[in-house]
């Protein structure tokens, strides 16, 4: 895991360390093009022609304010910001930096400000924040997790800072000088706080007024096994596992319409219908993981009572579901992935390519229900607002305040496995 890395010394080091690869190579700009602070989402909904357009004005006014010297990334605290050409989805982010007083600047993440970085002994800035020190994610709303840093990490004036972070999904956490300032916290969306940051974006080194010298910038992109890891890693404490990966001990409902594999929970091919825990539950917490076939098809049972529909006689059905699959491309919002079904539009964007495995956590308090996915809250809302339904199809068990966890089988083999509930 990420977290078990040796850290580098602050000296550059040409050579990244194993795993990573450098985003500045100490010579020049080459991977880098200007940017703005602008919604990553409407920058790639540009023609081809207007973003080309607007990166070569960027890039030509980025390059009047920064340059390279001694294997040094220097900006003059001025200018367009040095963005990467590439987008990353979870990441580990390792580089250094030296600026100067009065200095005020930040690392935007996948196009989203942004970790912030400032002079923690500028008076005038007390009132902002300044005195708490960097690596806070500034952009988040006042008190929300992030927003300021957990401790004061900078060095003094003079000397280079380094930073170390870690993303997954919209979880942030922020290593300053090797000291832990961000622990874990969602990213708010600078641009739209009712919608999630970006799955993908660009790595932005921000300019504010100061000079800012960066070096030894490295970049490791974590994959799917190990971001799941991270996941379950945090606040694991009350969880209990209801499936022990061998057989359906527990387990009530047409159990011979799955058949265990590798350890996972599988819908066989033309077979369905709810499988559910012999337990019930009222306010809960659930976590598991989920492969979707092409076109993948399932749900999870939301306080079910072992019989009726699913999603009406239930309190609902969250959708698991392929939502890139062509068949489901005029769906109503309030059937794909995630969505309460038939009442509550989940983002989208968020799901992992079919065939890899996602980490999904579900979040149950009377009538109020969150998901995320895969690191990302995907939807976060309340039934008791509802008042209007897909078809306008009523949702009689809605209400319920208690019932089963299980799997709403719609043919497909979508597998499911380290199935873990926590009671509230």
């Amino acid at each position: 895991m990420a977290c078990l890395l040796g850290w580098p010394t602050t000296s550059f080091a040409q050579t990244p360390p194993p795993g990573f690869s450098a985003l500045f190579n100490g010579r020049d700009l080459s991977g880098w093009r200007g940017g703005d602070t602008f919604d990553h989402r409407k920058y790639k909904e540009m023609s081809a022609e207007k973003r080309a357009e607007q990166d070569a004005a960027w890039t030509a006014d980025m390059k009047a304010h920064w340059r390279v010297e001694n294997k040094e990334l220097i900006n003059d605290g001025h200018g367009k910001y040095a963005t990467t050409e590439k987008d990353y989805g979870d990441f580990e982010l390792q580089l250094d930096y030296r600026t100067v007083a009065k200095a005020d600047s930040g690392i935007y993440l996948r196009g989203v400000p942004q970790v912030q970085i400032w002079d923690f002994t500028e008076k005038e800035k007390f009132n902002l924040g300044a005195d708490k020190g960097s690596g806070g994610l500034w952009n988040n709303s006042p008190g929300a997790p992030g927003k300021d840093p957990l401790v004061l990490a900078d060095k003094p004036f003079g000397e280079w800072n380094h930073f170390r972070i870690l993303m997954v999904g919209s979880r942030v956490s922020v290593w300053l000088n090797k000291k832990l300032v961000v622990d874990h916290a969602l990213m708010e969306n600078y641009y739209d706080r009712k919608t999630p940051i970006p799955a993908k974006g660009p790595i932005e080194l921000q300019t504010h007024g100061g000079e800012i010298r960066w070096r030894n910038v490295f970049i490791r992109e974590i994959a799917a096994e190990e971001a799941n890891n991270v996941l379950a890693a945090r606040g694991e404490v009350g969880f209990k596992s209801v499936f022990n990966g061998r057989d359906f001990t527990g387990w009530a409902g047409p159990v011979d319409n799955y058949e265990i594999k590798a350890g996972a929970i599988v819908c066989k091919p033309h077979n369905g219908g709810t499988i559910y825990t012999k337990d019930e539950y009222s306010d809960f917490m659930a976590r598991v993981e989920f492969q979707l076939p092409p076109g993948g098809n399932n749900g999870l049972a939301i306080r079910y009572p072992g019989k009726g529909d699913t999603a009406y006689d239930g309190m609902c059905e969250l959708q698991v579901l392929d939502n890139d699959a062509e068949m489901y491309a005029k769906l109503d919002r309030r059937q794909y992935h995630g969505s309460v079904y038939g009442m509550i539009p989940a983002h989208r964007g968020y799901l992992r390519p079919t065939g890899e495995w996602n980490f999904e956590e579900v979040t149950v308090k009377g009538s109020k229900i969150k998901v995320e996915l895969n690191g990302t809250v995907i939807l976060d809302g309340d039934v008791a607002d509802v008042k209007e339904f897909m078809a306008n199809s009523a949702h009689p068990g809605k209400d319920r305040t208690s019932g089963h966890f299980g799997f709403a089988g719609h043919n497909d083999p979508v597998a499911f496995r380290k199935v873990r509930l926590k009671k509230f």
